[in-house]
C-alpha cells in the first residue's frame, strides 16, 4: 500500500510563479516517489495550465474545496485558518502518512494545532534568514513548527544550517529539498541571422525582481548597437509599493516589450526555448538570500546562458570565473550585447548553466524523496507471527502478530535513532518506559511494560537495569546496553544477569572490562557500535577546511584540551593557517567538574595559553555546544581525539561522516573502533599526520577513505538492522574466550 501524501500550499495556482511552480513539482515528485498524493487547493479554479498536468498523473488527486463545497461562506482564497482546519478534517476522514506544506504562517497554524505532529513535512523559505533578521517571534514561532515536524524541507545547505543554528529543534529534522525541474523535451532553437537578441524572464513581477527596471533594457541595448527584444511570461503583479502595480503593467507594453501573460509551465518553457539569454537579475537585497531560483535552473536546462547576480550562491552553482554576472541595469545591458557579439562566450555560459541545470531533475528529487519516506511512514507489509514456547523466548502479540518491545531508560537521547527506527517496522509495536532521573520512576508504569513486553531494552546499566532484572516475565527477553559511566557505578553488580538475555557495549574494548571487572558470561555480553546519521552528517565542506582542527567536547580534563593545543602549536610553526575550533560547553558549566581544583587548574592553565601563547594568539575559536554538529563539521578538516580514555568516542566518527580526517591519539581501546591509520602515538605523531596531508587532493582522498569507513561501520541503517536481529536472536559474544586466559592476559 502506497504511503498517503497529503499537500497544501498557500499559493494560488491560478498564478504563475515560482511558489506555483513548486507546488506543482513537489506532488509530482511524491507521486513518482511512490506516494498517493492529495493536493488541496487554495482558490477557486480560474484556470487549469497548472492544475491540468496533475490531473493526468496517476496517483495524484486534486481537491477543490469551493467545487466540493467544503467551505462555508468562503468565496475566494482559503484564510490561514480555515485551512488548518480543513487539513484537519480531511486527515480525520482517512489519515495521511505526511503532510507537506509551504506557507509559514499555514504552517505555524498547522503545527499549534499538533494534529499533524510527527507527520508534518515544512518547507520552509518566507523565513528569516539572518540572525539580525530573526526575532523572538519568529524563533518562537520557527521552534513551534520544528518540534511538530517530522522534516524542514529546506531548498539549500545554507537554508538548512542557518536554521540548525538557530534553532535548536531543528537539528536532526532539517532535510534538502533542492528546486526541481520538469522533463525537459525541448531546447533552445537556434538565432536567425540578423534576428534580434531575444531576452526572456518567466515569473512573479515585484519591485526587488527588477522586472520594472528590466523592461528598459531593449532601449539601453539599442542605445549600444545591439536591436533586442525582452518576453515576459507571469500574470502575478505584485502592488507593493502602492502604485506598482500600475507602473509595471503599464511598462510591459514598452516598445520592445512582448508580454505572453500567465501561461502553462509547459509553454511558458516553450516561449524560453525561443529566446537567447534568462534573466535572473534582481535586487542587491537579495543577494544575501539562502534559496535558489529555479527559473535559473529552468533556462539551463533548455539551454540559455542566463544574466544574474554575483552571489556566493551562484558561484558555488556557476563558477566564480561565469562570465554573466552583473549589478546594475548598465551592467546588464552591457552583459547581453557582450554575449551577443561573442559565440564562444555564449556557449560557455550555456554550457555551465546546462551543467548545474542536469542536478536537478525530478528524477532525483523522487529519488530523494524516497529516503525521506523510508526513514518517516512505517512500511506497510504483512507482518509474520513471531511466536515462540513462553519459557523459550519472546512471545508475539496473538491478534495482531507484532513483536512487543518496551524501552526503558531516563535518558534516550543516544537512543532516539534507534528508537526511530523500532517503530517504523511494521512487525513491532514499540512502547517508552520514560524514567524521570536515572533511579526515578513510576513502579506501576515498570510493572506493566514488563508484563506486556516481549523483549525489553533497558538504556544505560542504571537503576532501571537493575529494576527489570528482577522483576523479568518468564518468556520475556532483556537487553542492556552499557555505555561508560556504569563501569564504576554499583549498578552492574545489582543486575541479576541470570534474567539478563544480552549486554551491549560499544566497544570491543569495553565488552573486555565488563568482563574483567563484572564477570558477566562470555555469552551474554556483545558489541554494537554507536550510530551515525551519515546523510545528515554528509555536507560540503567550506572554504579553508583543510586547515581547521576540530574539537568535539573538551570536558572534563581526560578529554585533554592541552593536548589539542599541543598539535595545534606544532602545526603552526610550520603554517600559521591553521586553527582550532571547539565546540563544546564550558567546565564552569559542570558543577561536578569545576568543584574539584585539579579540574579547574587544568582548564585554567590550557585557557591562558591559548590567550597569551604567541603561538596560539588568536588561533582558537570556541563555539557553543548544540546539536547543530553536521553545519558545524562543514568547516573542519580534521577532528582531533586527544582523551586519556574513551569507551566509543563518536566525534571522530562523526568527522569521518561528514569526510574530515580522524586524528586520534591511542587511548586505550581506540584500535578495536577505528583504523590504525589514524591512531598515533602523542601530539607530535598527530601534527605530523595533519601535516603530512599538505596538499587538497591529499586531504579530500583522505577524507573519501574516512567517510567509507564510518558508511561502513557506523551508518544507522546497519547499527539498526544489528539491533533488530538482537530482539530475537543472541549475537557472536564479543570477547570469546574463558575469563581466567582474559585476566591473565592483563
Amino acid at each position: 500500500m502506497s504511503p498517503r501524501a497529503l499537500v497544501y500550499g498557500d499559493i494560488d495556482l491560478n498564478l504563475l510563479d515560482g511558489s506555483a511552480i513548486w507546488l506543482q513539482s513537489v506532488t509530482q515528485a511524491l507521486a513518482r516517489a511512490g506516494c498517493a498524493v492529495t493536493l488541496l487547493l487554495k482558490a477557486p479554479v480560474r484556470t487549469s495550465r497548472l492544475i491540468a498536468p496533475l490531473l493526468a498523473e496517476p496517483g495524484i488527486t486534486v481537491r477543490s474545496p469551493h467545487r466540493e463545497q467544503l467551505l462555508d461562506g468562503v468565496a475566494g482564497s482559503m484564510p490561514v485558518a480555515v485551512a488548518a482546519s480543513l487539513l484537519a478534517r480531511l486527515d480525520a476522514a482517512g489519515p495521511y502518512d505526511l503532510l507537506v506544506l509551504r506557507g509559514r504562517k499555514v504552517t505555524a497554524a498547522v503545527a499549534s494545532g499538533g494534529t499533524f505532529d510527527g507527520r508534518l513535512w515544512a518547507y520552509l523559505t518566507d523565513v528569516p534568514q539572518s540572525v539580525p533578521g530573526l526575532s523572538a517571534d519568529a524563533a518562537d514561532e520557527l521552534t513551534s513548527i520544528a518540534s511538530s515536524a517530522r522534516y524542514l524541507l529546506c531548498q539549500t545547505e545554507e537554508l538548512r544550517c542557518f536554521l540548525e543554528g538557530s534553532i535548536p529543534q531543528a537539528c536532526g529534522k532539517c532535510v534538502l529539498l533542492p528546486p526541481m525541474l520538469a522533463d525537459v523535451t525541448m531546447t533552445r532553437g537556434g538565432e536567425a541571422a540578423g534576428a534580434p537578441l531575444r531576452l526572456v524572464y518567466t515569473g512573479k513581477f515585484a519591485p526587488r525582481w527588477n522586472t520594472l527596471e528590466m523592461t528598459g533594457l531593449p532601449a539601453l541595448l539599442s542605445a549600444r548597437g545591439t536591436a533586442a527584444e525582452l518576453h515576459m511570461v507571469g500574470d502575478k503583479i505584485h502592488d507593493d509599493p502602492p502604485g506598482y502595480r500600475e507602473r509595471m503593467r503599464a511598462a510591459l507594453d514598452t516598445e520592445g516589450v512582448t508580454w505572453h501573460g500567465g501561461q502553462s509551465r509547459e509553454d511558458a518553457m516553450r516561449i524560453a526555448a525561443s529566446c537567447d539569454i534568462g534573466l535572473s537579475w534582481r535586487h542587491p537585497e537579495l543577494d544575501a538570500s539562502l534559496e535558489l531560483s529555479t527559473k535559473v535552473l529552468e533556462f539551463g536546462a533548455l539551454g540559455l546562458p542566463v544574466i544574474l547576480n554575483r552571489t556566493p550562491a551562484h558561484e558555488v552553482l556557476l563558477g566564480a570565473d561565469y562570465p554573466l554576472f552583473a549589478g546594475s541595469q548598465d551592467d546588464v545591458a552591457s552583459t547581453a550585447a557582450a554575449v551577443a557579439a561573442d559565440p564562444a562566450l555564449f556557449r560557455l555560459a550555456a554550457e555551465r548553466t546546462a551543467r548545474a541545470a542536469e542536478q536537478y531533475t525530478m528524477d532525483r528529487a523522487a529519488q530523494r524523496l524516497r529516503r525521506y519516506l523510508a526513514g518517516a511512514v512505517p512500511a506497510r507489509r504483512g507482518a509474520a507471527h513471531i511466536s515462540a514456547d513462553p519459557g523459550a523466548g519472546p512471545i508475539s502479540d496473538k491478534a495482531t502478530g507484532k513483536l512487543r518491545v518496551a524501552v526503558a531508560g531516563h535518558d534516550l537521547k543516544f537512543f532516539r535513532a534507534l528508537l526511530d527506527y523500532l517503530r517504523l517496522q511494521p512487525d513491532l509495536e514499540v512502547r517508552v518506559d520514560q524514567w524521570t532521573a536515572l533511579g526515578k520512576h513510576d513502579p506501576s508504569v515498570s510493572r506493566e511494560l514488563a508484563a506486556w513486553a516481549d523483549v525489553v531494552i533497558c538504556e544505560w546499566c542504571g537503576p532501571n537495569a537493575v529494576w527489570y532484572s528482577r522483576h523479568k516475565r518468564r518468556g520475556s527477553r532483556l537487553l542492556i546496553r552499557l555505555h561508560r559511566f556504569e563501569l564504576t557505578s554499583p549498578y552492574p553488580a545489582q543486575v541479576k544477569i541470570s534474567a539478563v538475555d544480552q549486554v551491549v557495549c560499544v566497544s570491543k574494548h569495553y565488552a573486555r572490562l565488563c568482563r574483567e571487572r563484572i564477570g558477566w558470561p562470555e555469552a551474554k555480553v556483545v558489541t554494537i557500535p554507536n550510530a551515525l546519521d551519515v546523510a545528515q552528517l554528509d555536507r560540503p565542506k567550506l572554504a579553508g577546511a583543510r586547515f581547521h582542527l576540530g574539537m568535539i567536547g573538551i570536558v572534563p580534563s581526560r578529554k585533554r584540551l592541552d593536548l589539542a593545543l599541543d598539535v595545534l602549536a606544532e602545526l603552526r610553526r610550520g603554517d600559521d593557517r591553521y586553527l582550532l575550533f571547539i565546540k563544546s560547553g564550558m567546565p564552569w558549566e559542570h558543577w561536578w567538574v569545576w568543584q574539584h581544583q585539579a579540574e579547574r587548574d587544568h582548564f585554567n592553565d590550557a585557557l591562558r595559553r591559548a590567550q597569551r601563547s604567541a603561538a596560539l594568539r588568536g588561533s582558537v575559536v570556541f563555539d557553543d555546544a548544540g546539536p547543530d554538529v553536521p553545519a558545524w563539521l562543514r568547516r573542519v578538516g580534521f577532528v582531533l581525539s586527544t582523551s586519556d580514555d574513551e569507551s566509543f568516542h563518536v566525534a571522530p566518527a562523526e568527522g569521518m561522516a561528514s569526510r574530515a580526517v580522524p586524528v586520534l591519539r591511542h587511548w586505550p581501546g581506540a584500535e578495536t573502533i577505528y583504523d590504525m591509520r589514524w591512531i598515533h602515538r602523542g601530539p607530535a605523531d598527530m601534527a605530523a599526520s595533519i601535516a603530512s596531508l599538505s596538499g587538497d587532493a591529499a586531504w579530500r582522498d583522505a577524507g573519501e577513505v574516512a567517510h567509507r569507513q564510518a558508511t561502513d561501520r557506523f551508518a544507522l541503517k546497519r547499527v539498526c538492522e544489528s539491533w533488530r536481529r538482537l530482539l530475537t536472536t543472541d549475537l557472536e559474544p564479543a570477547v570469546p574466550g574463558p575469563l581466567l586466559e582474559l585476566l591473565g592476559s592483563h
